[in-house]
């Protein structure tokens, strides 16, 4: 019964890798068809790719996400783990009810936070475009750094930071040299998740910009109304770029360790 129900389990993780991947892989290699179908391989071709680069808007419209998403997570990271720290050291009463209003915006439909936004900025007469859409995407990413910083504050000695400057540390090297090293993989991990959203979000960018600027998942899906195969090949260098942003992060840790490892085997 156990060999039975491992086997199974093993199918199920196969047909749900092979789910969650086969479209990508698909995507990939109609990116390089030298014709229009998106079903049917006629041939090698860089064509769609040269047609990319030279699609003016859809550059523009790459160029706008990645600034907003590189802006956002930043501003994101700094405000979210100053805010988990202030968080630590407040009361148990302002920590839960905080805690829960951080929490409202992650379980809120995007829908209900799009347009919320959306009336803010018209309420206040503030032109939607860039700027508005990088105020979005600051706010809707604040709250994932604070609850994946969190944890990591929480599984930390509360006198970490006295004991510091109990032995002649400022205030500031306490936070910099002692407390943000020990929380670096929630600081890392809270802005991965926050450059994603950014980076991947339409709802609350395609209610709150304005003034022609859109970012790429806004201009893919203006663009998916009619077949165009340069879809698949913006889709691809994303694909791309992600997996090599993943890859630099989990391999250049390991290197340090190792480098780490043999320093002290030097030593001794």
């Amino acid at each position: 019964m156990k060999k039975d129900k491992r086997i199974i389990g093993k199918i199920l993780m196969v047909l749900m890798i092979l789910f969650f991947y086969l479209p990508i892989v698909f995507m990939v290699i109609f990116s390089f068809n030298e014709s229009k179908s998106l079903t049917h391989f006629t041939g090698f071709s860089l064509n769609w790719y040269e047609k990319l680069f030279q699609n003016r808007d859809m550059m523009e419209s790459l160029y706008v996400t990645i600034t907003v998403a590189v802006i956002a997570t930043i501003v994101s990271t700094i405000v979210g783990t100053i805010s988990a720290i202030g968080l630590s050291k407040s009361s148990k009463i302002v920590k839960k009810v905080m805690m829960q209003l951080n929490d409202f915006p992650i379980m809120n439909p995007e829908i209900v936070t799009a347009i919320g936004l959306m009336l803010l900025f018209i309420t206040f007469h503030i032109e939607r475009g860039f700027m508005t859409m990088l105020l979005a995407h600051i706010t809707f990413c604040i709250p994932y750094v604070i609850l994946s910083v969190m944890p990591k504050i929480r599984s930390l000695d509360p006198n970490l930071s006295d004991a510091a400057m109990d032995l002649g540390a400022t205030p500031w090297q306490a936070l910099t040299k002692v407390l943000v090293p020990q929380i670096m993989p929630g600081i890392v991990s809270g802005a991965l998740i926050a450059f994603t959203m950014s980076f991947d979000d339409f709802i609350i960018s395609y209610f709150v910009t304005g003034g022609g600027v859109k970012n790429l998942s806004i201009m893919v899906y203006t663009m998916s109304k009619r077949v165009n195969p340069t879809i698949n090949a913006i889709s691809t260098l994303v694909v791309v770029l992600i997996t090599v942003v993943l890859v630099i992060i989990n391999v250049v840790p390991l290197i340090k360790a190792r480098r780490e490892k043999k320093d002290e085997k030097v030593i001794n």
